[in-house]
């Protein structure tokens, strides 16, 4: 049995709040059996309201034709080409004649 949902429990819960106020003012009695039944009616009809609280909408598997979904489109990475300016070109033509050094990290 699924769990009530916060629509079941307001409306079931405001139910039998209002219903054994009503009936308790409009019955006007004192007797422990008559409070008795009232409150055993309002938990009832508020036991039946929230059971017929329209739920979420579910889908059924066996009640709506299933549509296939289309297949996934494989997607390729898109890397941008690296573009050589002047300087870069520059810097390469004058690294790969020298001795190559090595770049540290900055100190903190």
């Amino acid at each position: 049995m699924p769990r009530p949902t916060a629509a079941q429990l307001a409306y079931g819960s405001c139910t039998v709040i209002f219903s054994t106020l009503a009936m308790l003012l409009l019955s006007q009695t004192s007797s422990g059996l008559g409070i008795a039944v009232i409150t055993l009616s309002a938990l009832a009809l508020g036991l039946l309201v929230a059971v017929t609280v329209p739920l979420p909408k579910r889908v059924r598997s066996g009640s709506v034709a299933a549509v296939p979904a289309p297949a996934p489109v494989p997607v390729q990475e898109r890397v941008p080409a690296q573009r050589e300016t002047a300087s870069v070109a520059a810097s390469l033509s004058v690294s790969s004649a020298s001795v190559s050094a090595v770049r540290e990290p900055a100190g903190p």
